[in-house]
């Protein structure tokens, strides 16, 4: 029971700090980031129970693998998947040799094709971590797992930008780069 009270505040954080930061009176930097304190008091107007405890939890052991929040300095930031017309900065940095994305059958075809795009995100969304690309591709039906060639997409100018030790991201990524299905 305590899990599904982290989940609830867990979305909730996730559609402040991606999706809709002024509709809570928050206001992020360009990295993303609001001061810990603030969210905390816009998350405790719709779950008053809410403590800085449980923000900590979340972050620290809620989804591990996905890290979707980070704190630093005093202030927290959603990691990855935001919509907000202000593109989040991060860092570029030279990727693994291999990533796979995780998608949906109907998808596969399309971008097989035309390559990935960030669609209504920010980024495109790859991992390291077959596992967690296959739990990314599941919502929607068996999970597709395309492979990146990492290695030559980078030598050929694409960017790499590290969200966190299971998530990288990139602009765009021409169909080139991409083999599978292989899920």
């Amino acid at each position: 029971m305590a899990n599904d009270r982290l989940i609830a505040i867990s979305k909730l954080m996730s559609l402040m700090l991606r999706h809709e930061p002024a509709k809570f009176g928050l206001i992020l930097d360009a990295e993303g980031f609001a001061p810990f304190e603030e969210v905390l008091a816009a998350v405790q107007t719709r779950l008053p129970e809410t403590a800085a405890a449980d923000l900590l939890s979340i972050v620290e052991t809620l989804e591990r693998d996905k890290q979707r929040f980070t704190i630093v300095d005093g202030d927290i930031r959603a990691n990855y998947g935001h919509s907000l017309a202000d593109r989040i900065a991060h860092s570029t940095a030279i990727p693994p040799a291999r990533l796979f994305h995780g998608t949906h059958a109907a998808a596969v075809d399309a971008i097989l094709r035309e390559g990935l795009r960030p669609m209504k995100r920010q980024y495109v969304h790859l991992t390291p971590n077959l596992d967690l690309a296959s739990r990314v591709g599941a919502p929607r039906g068996k999970p597709q797992i395309l492979e990146v060639d990492a290695t030559a997409a980078h030598a050929a100018g694409i960017q790499f930008h590290r969200a966190n030790e299971n998530f990288w991201l990139v602009n765009d990524l021409p169909a080139r780069f991409l083999r599978g299905p292989s899920a």
